[in-house]
């Protein structure tokens, strides 16, 4: 790029000095000195390189702010007494204080106290999070209103708050796929722009008015500086620096500059259920009881023989008997039923726990539960029944509650023109009738844990780009697989190695974030391609002086410095508006 002004300023002042000192060797009437022109070129391209240093100063901006979210100090407990010390001489399983207001000097187990954190800074969430014993707390967020003491987990370069400037860090200096066709232009252009140069040397010199050789180098000097293409070279790792440090504003870290592209190509987002769509932990919903059974009971029987699996809906109504401190009874027999259910015995009592073709088998009728079966049916939710002694006793449903910010994030993939898909372990019944509440497109159920990698291969055949969202490393494979993997999670959960994006607030809402930022960035470098390419098109033939038999026009090397300098500045104050980039609203 600093050729082109590199050779026109060089035979600017070159001429001159040809000028000054043996003007015999030039021809009767080209006698003329430029050094206030290469002077002025020089200044007004620095001047202009001034204004790019200012605001690539403040793309970067996002980097500087998060650096500035790491604590200097903290206050330590040691010898039972509290010190406060540099944030370096913090170790793990060191105990830390921080009091309302502070700001959490490095990632922890909170041990004792209860707080509100502001956790923003990490997950773009405005909305404080409550922090008891056994929360997880992330160095840089800020403590609210109490006192709260943690073990330290992650201290230095193994902190959430490292990974993200580092993650941000290499998305800013990565290329993305439109750069390389920008280099390849680039790498023909500046030859062709000193060949036009040359030629239009020889085009004034030979048909030019006197004095030919002046006419000649003045309008061959404006070529060579109008056509430098810096605002080419500026367009798209400006708007790549900007656009990721607004996401990792948001709490959407692209990992990989190449996915900030990629994303906004994908035709289908394909989301794994649990833990994505859902809280990801199971609870009973629902408990229904015959006449003549009291729901107490019935829910102390139920949570004394469930206390002797380990599947995730066993633990579901343990954990609803423990928090209404009910007490559980010893069992005397355990047995598990292949597909279907679980019999055991307590004081005595027969207690057999499954699906309706469980009681079928024992020959209990379950039309007695049909409109509450019905009902949750509806609600996606599966009916697990009860009996006792050889009588039906309840009927119970454990479900997976969908995350509150769900339905928004789906309509709001919707609004962006995307197909959703969902992919899950679960039968097809429940299945469609979680996809018909969430209005998702398509459903992929009854996938086993390794069958995920084939769902979304058969989604790329079907629409083509595929983004999938995860929430764990369990769905590595499925997230190298898509175009696009984007790990869906909080603080030090998050699957950072497996995925291309990370999304640190744990919502979906980050998915249609993400697509929207990587959509308004490309438009951004778009806008800058164009107007970089546009500016020396129309400009190029105005300095080689296509206007001067018509209208005696000439561009000046001074202006065309000028000018120049200009579009880079008008290039990166584009970019920057990217900093202002708000999530679209969406649409009821």
């Amino acid at each position: 790029m600093n050729s082109l002004v590199a050779v026109g300023t060089l035979a600017a002042y070159s001429f001159s000095l040809v000028a000054t000192f043996i003007p015999q060797v030039l021809p009767e009437g080209t006698v003329n000195v430029y050094y206030e022109a290469a002077a002025v070129i020089v200044s007004l391209i620095l001047l202009g390189r001034y204004f790019e240093a200012k605001a690539k100063g403040r793309t970067s901006q996002a980097i500087q702010h998060l650096v500035g979210m790491q604590a200097k100090t903290a206050r330590i407990h040691h010898n039972g007494q509290v010190i406060e010390v540099p944030i370096a001489e913090v170790t793990t399983e060191t105990i830390v204080e921080i009091r309302p207001g502070e700001r959490v000097p490095v990632d922890g187990e909170v041990v004792e106290g209860q707080s509100y954190i502001d956790e923003s800074m990490i997950t773009g969430e405005p909305v404080p999070v409550k922090k008891q014993v056994g929360d997880q707390v992330v160095g840089g967020t800020v403590n609210q209103n109490g006192n709260l003491n943690f073990r330290a987990t992650a201290i230095g370069e193994s902190s959430v708050l490292a990974q993200i400037i580092r993650m941000v860090e290499q998305a800013q200096g990565s290329k993305l796929p439109i750069q390389a066709l920008v280099d390849k232009v680039t790498m023909w252009f500046v030859p062709m722009v000193m060949l036009l140069a040359a030629l239009t040397f020889a085009v004034w010199f030979i048909f030019g008015p006197d004095p030919a050789l002046t006419f000649s180098l003045v309008n061959a000097v404006a070529v060579l500086i109008i056509a430098c293409p810096c605002a080419m070279g500026l367009a798209t790792p400006t708007s790549i620096m900007v656009g990721t440090g607004r996401g990792a504003e948001m709490g959407v870290l692209f990992r990989k500059g190449e996915a900030l592209q990629a994303l906004q190509e994908v035709q289908v987002i394909a989301v794994d259920k649990t833990g994505t769509l859902t809280e990801g932990k199971p609870t009973l919903t629902d408990f229904y009881v015959q006449q003549g059974f009291e729901r107490e009971q019935v829910l102390r029987i139920v949570a004394s023989v469930e206390a002797k699996s380990e599947h995730p809906i066993a633990l579901a109504i343990v954990q609803a008997a423990e928090q209404q401190n009910i007490s559980l009874l010893p069992i005397t027999t355990f047995h598990s039923v292949t597909g279907f259910g679980i019999k055991a015995e307590v004081e005595g009592q027969a207690v057999h726990i499954g699906a309706d073709r469980y009681m079928q088998q024992l020959g209990l009728d379950v039309t007695p539960f049909k409109d509450e079966a019905t009902h949750l049916g509806q609600e996606a939710k599966t009916p697990i029944y009860v009996a006792i002694d050889q009588k039906l006793a309840a009927i119970i449903a454990v479900a997976d509650p969908i995350k509150d910010s769900t339905y928004a994030a789906i309509a709001g993939l919707h609004q962006l023109g995307l197909k959703v898909a969902m992919i899950t372990g679960d039968n097809r019944h429940t299945a469609q009738a979680i996809a018909a509440k969430l209005h998702i497109d398509q459903v992929i159920a009854e996938v086993l844990p390794d069958g995920k990698v084939d769902a979304i291969c058969q989604l790329q055949q079907q629409y083509g780009r595929v983004a999938f969202v995860g929430d764990g490393i369990n769905d590595a494979p499925a997230l190298a697989q898509a175009d696009v993997g984007l790990a869906i999670g909080t603080g030090t959960d998050v699957a950072i190695e497996a995925a291309d994006v990370v999304l640190m607030s744990g919502s979906l809402q980050g998915v249609p974030n993400a697509i929207a930022l990587s959509k308004a960035t490309i438009k951004n470098i778009r806008q800058n391609l164009f107007w970089a390419f546009f500016y020396n098109i129309a400009l190029i033939p105005i300095a080689a002086g296509v206007l001067y038999p018509a209208f005696g026009i000439l561009l000046s090397p001074i202006f065309a410095a000028g000018a120049m300098a200009l579009s880079s500045v008008f290039v990166l104050g584009n970019a920057l508006r990217l900093k202002y980039f708000q999530v679209p609203t969406i649409k009821a």
